[in-house]
């Protein structure tokens, strides 16, 4: 079996992949499809599960130790029939039936990757190992989500699957990008030589509705910072650049990723560009313009440029992002008022 993947080489698997379970093909009874969340508490994750558990045909499993997940994002779920939730660390071993895993679990803010950073590390490559021979045992596909992370600051401008980074290895943000690099080593060589069937995402900043208040992200921050009638902190020198997709259209990336024949790696992600100005001149202008902007120091290995070339995404998956940012700010503002207790001005 040979697969084509994104930097161009063919990569060739040793064996056929594992068996799914004996009732995948069953003539008599058509069972459920039984879908694995790592980290499904958390923000992306949530919005997965509640996108998966639309299909009657699914059975979702979450697995998050709440280390920044939440039990609140899946409220709505508990209690129901297709729906379970574990207490789980991937760091230990997990030994269930599914068909597919979704590998999300990970701390995924600078705040919480520094807070534990061998904690983080951890979770990326025991925590891969972990999930990967959970899908070589019972034959399932598994989808990680890798992170731009892993083209550090990159010196090529966007950045394409073929791009291999600019990576600092012993920086304060390395046991994120590192771990994830690593993750992504073990799902090929998983693949290649067990026979594995994975999927990589290298997912750019998402942003809507659950996202953590106090996560230390750039938009988190600022809408948070507004509603509270404090300054815009924007960190020097405000001219770095992210691009930031709704997390509707991540999730829909994610499951057509999973859903399709292609390894990846594939970018997921918006590539309109904006500056850190920009970013908080628009929360500024729609949440609250009576608020000042502010100027505060960098923190180290932070990339100046960000921003996916998803041209792969556009011709394998048929994917690219509908939701411009001015079109989801106010969505998150409406979450965000809501959980602060800030009701909007007459």
């Amino acid at each position: 079996m040979a697969t084509n993947s994104s930097n161009g080489e063919y990569q060739t698997t040793t064996k056929p992949p594992p068996t799914p379970s004996p009732l995948r093909n069953s003539k008599f009874f058509q069972s459920n499809m039984r879908i694995l969340v790592t980290g499904g508490a958390g923000f992306i994750g949530s919005h997965l599960v509640d996108k998966l558990m639309e299909n009657e045909k699914n059975e979702v499993i979450v697995a998050d130790n709440y280390f920044t997940g939440s039990k609140d994002n899946l409220k709505k779920w508990i209690g129901h029939p297709r729906f379970e939730l574990i207490r789980h660390d991937v760091t230990e071993p997990l030994l269930i039936e599914v068909d597919q895993i979704y590998h999300l679990a990970c701390p995924a803010s600078p705040i919480f990757y520094k807070y534990n950073p061998v904690k983080t590390i951890k979770t990326n490559v025991i925590g891969t190992l972990n999930m990967l021979g959970l899908a070589k045992r019972v034959g399932a596909r598994i989808l990680l989500t890798s992170t731009s992370e892993v083209y550090g600051d990159p010196l090529v401008h966007p950045q394409p699957e073929s791009y291999w980074g600019n990576v600092n290895p012993i920086g304060v943000r390395s046991c994120y990008d590192e771990g994830k690099r690593v993750a992504e080593t073990l799902m090929f060589d998983y693949h290649r030589q067990h026979g594995i069937e994975i999927r990589i995402a290298r997912i750019f900043n998402t942003y809507g509705p659950r996202m953590n208040i106090d996560d230390g992200r750039v938009v988190s921050n600022f809408i948070a910072q507004a509603l509270r009638d404090e300054p815009l902190t924007v960190q020097k020198p405000g001219t770095q650049t992210r691009s930031f997709c709704y997390v509707s259209d991540m999730v829909d990336g994610l499951i057509r990723l999973m859903e399709g024949e292609n390894t990846g790696p594939i970018n997921i992600g918006n590539p309109g560009e904006f500056t850190m100005i920009e970013l908080a001149e628009n929360v500024k202008e729609l949440i609250n313009p009576d608020v000042e902007i502010k100027m505060v120091e960098n923190t180290p290995d932070d990339p100046r440029q960000r921003k996916p070339d998803i041209t792969k995404a556009k011709e394998l998956l048929g994917w690219e992002p509908k939701v411009k940012l001015r079109d989801g700010l106010p969505l998150m503002e409406e979450d965000f008022r809501l959980r602060l207790g800030v009701p909007k001005k007459k």
